[in-house]
């Protein structure tokens, strides 16, 4: 039976010395990555002829990589210079999803542990438009948690870990939410379903305190510095339900949408807050200035 494996849209693979077009197949029925989940990844953005803090998701799935067992077989500085490579092989007018990935391919399944000698690497580009953030997201509470890292790799961007967004985004979809605000074990919210949240109250910024239940990323750090030096006040805090009730704006950070307000929370509706808006803007302004390709 022929199997379509075409990606949804025009997509580029450096794997192995050299550039593939559309989705090769890399990974087999005994690979230690397809029954045992030993794969890591990290995701950046080329868009306007700039790659905002390439180096440092290029730093990021190295040290993913390390904390899952595996070894890392390029340099940060590599993976950049075949990011800039892997662009021009697109038309330059769309924004590109950058992918960079490790897996281990062998290890002892009695075990379970992956040989970190049999890692490989592949690097992904692909068109991926960045969307309208200004349409804003519609958040509930969902009913599933963020894991410790007693429990899970929390300290790794690791494919293991996406089932449980994957089960929080679908379970919050069928209640017509766009995302979910996610707990931690204690009951304290984390994140969002896939990005990280930031609240307002009384013209404070304030952000879940980065307790390794989940992924600090770098947008949100990015934005945390760049709203301070603007002279505003932001605050790493354990955060509750309640505390988001009581929010006078909400957004949310990530590599894939950058800085998006959140528009509804359950049954209240929120307008994009100015703080929101200023947010996006001191993000984009920084980028842009930050160079190109």
């Amino acid at each position: 039976m022929a199997v379509d494996t075409s990606p949804r849209s025009p997509t580029w693979t450096y794997v192995d010395g050299e550039w593939l077009s559309g989705n090769p197949p890399l990974i087999g029925p005994t690979s230690h990555a397809m029954w045992l989940g030993s794969t890591v990844f990290d995701g950046a953005r080329w868009f306007d002829g700039i790659a905002p803090d390439l180096d440092l998701h290029c730093q990021r799935v190295n040290r993913s990589a390390q904390a899952l067992g595996l070894k890392p077989t390029m340099a940060a500085e590599e993976i950049e210079a075949l990011t800039f490579e892997g662009v021009k092989k697109f038309d330059g007018k769309t924004a590109l999803y950058v992918k960079p990935m490790y897996w281990g391919e062998h290890g002892s399944w009695s075990v379970v542990a992956v040989d970190p000698e049999s890692t490989r690497f592949a690097l992904c580009l692909f068109e991926a438009p960045m969307g309208n953030a200004h349409a804003g997201s519609a958040l509930t509470l969902s009913p599933f948690r963020r894991p410790t890292l007693e429990c899970m790799p929390t300290d790794a961007k690791a494919g293991c870990l996406y089932p449980n967004n994957a089960r929080i985004l679908q379970e919050a979809r069928s209640r017509g939410f766009d995302n979910a605000l996610v707990r931690d074990m204690l009951g304290n919210i984390a994140e969002t379903g896939s990005s990280n949240i930031f609240m307002v109250r009384d013209g404070v910024v304030f952000t879940p305190a980065a307790n390794r239940t989940f992924l600090a990323g770098i947008t949100r750090s990015r934005v945390i510095g760049l709203l301070r030096e603007a002279g505003f006040e932001v605050i790493e805090a354990t955060l509750t339900m309640t505390d988001f009730e009581a929010a006078d704006e909400m957004f949310t950070t990530g590599n894939y949408s950058k800085v998006v307000p959140v528009t509804r929370l359950d049954d209240r509706d929120l307008q994009p807050g100015p703080i929101s808006a200023k947010t996006r803007d001191l993000y984009m302004d920084w980028a842009h200035s930050s160079g190109d390709v």
